[in-house]
């Protein structure tokens, strides 16, 4: 793939979900990569940690480190920032790009698919501004998965963190009690990540956690189903549903007071320390 390919639109990686809310929660990072705001450069993993992978296609000739081509961004090394772990629409270039640029932010950020245990991926028990129900973790010790952390710098945290408070809090998750490993098979010391406020959706039938991060239309459509109220609110279908709750932040409180009221919500906003 020539470096003319690495564009979003190209690799099909610039959808928004904020924008097309039933995408939710968008394609995510696959492979490492540095986030150039519209591009999206491969990383090459090699030895001496993150800031020293090299990345393929910034500019002619020897491949350069990341810090090196950070350096010649004007834009912060790896040692200057923080890791996050995305389990929703932050995995995704096209979101995250959006979410910096539209604040003033620059959009270049290193996305990382990391491997960690004892973490599930769920549904916050809200309905947020753009109408769709976002991703939350949730402790799972037996689970096994692989999600994208992205390195922020001190102006694209703020950011961030902007567009998740006040649902998320942002807490510290410690690498070794999570397992997290790089692709170059070297640990990652821990990382940050955002936990709902609000708790978490459970499955009517079964009590457990609603699975997160899927098909959004499918999920939206099941809670309409269980709940004659949602569906007199927001429904009939999961189209009505996003368009509705966007255009109306009492309908999306009416609508994540529901949850509590049809006794669906796991009241998990900790993350307790997984048992080894």
């Amino acid at each position: 793939m020539t470096t003319q390919d690495r564009g979003l639109a190209a690799l099909g990686l610039d959808g928004v979900p904020a924008l097309q809310p039933l995408t939710y929660p968008g394609l995510p990072a696959t492979v490492p990569s540095l986030l150039t705001g519209a591009e999206l450069l491969e990383l090459r993993p090699r030895p001496g940690g993150l800031g020293a992978w090299t990345v393929d296609g910034a500019g002619h000739g020897p491949r350069r480190s990341l810090d090196d081509v950070l350096a010649a961004l004007g834009q912060a090394p790896v040692a200057a920032r923080l890791p996050v772990l995305a389990v929703g629409s932050n995995a995704s270039p096209g979101q995250l790009s959006h979410k910096l640029t539209r604040r003033g932010v620059p959009g270049t950020v290193p996305m990382v698919p990391v491997r960690l245990r004892g973490l599930g991926v769920g549904c916050s028990a809200h309905i947020g501004r753009a109408g769709y129900v976002a991703a939350a973790p949730f402790a799972a010790p037996s689970a096994r998965t692989t999600l994208v952390v992205s390195w922020l710098d001190a102006a694209q945290l703020p950011a961030v963190d902007a567009t998740e408070l006040l649902n998320y809090r942002r807490v510290p998750l410690p690498g070794d009690a999570y397992g997290m490993t790089l692709p170059s098979g070297e640990p990652l010391d821990g990382a940050y990540v955002y936990v709902s406020a609000r708790g978490i959706l459970a499955d009517p039938v079964t009590g457990l956690p609603r699975p997160g991060g899927g098909d959004q239309a499918a999920l939206l459509d099941a809670l309409l189903d269980a709940s004659p109220l949602l569906r007199e609110l927001l429904g009939p279908d999961a189209a009505t549903w996003v368009r509705r709750a966007a255009a109306d932040p009492e309908l999306r409180a009416r609508g994540t007071r529901l949850f509590t009221d049809e006794g669906w919500v796991l009241p998990w906003t900790e993350l307790p320390h997984p048992s080894r």
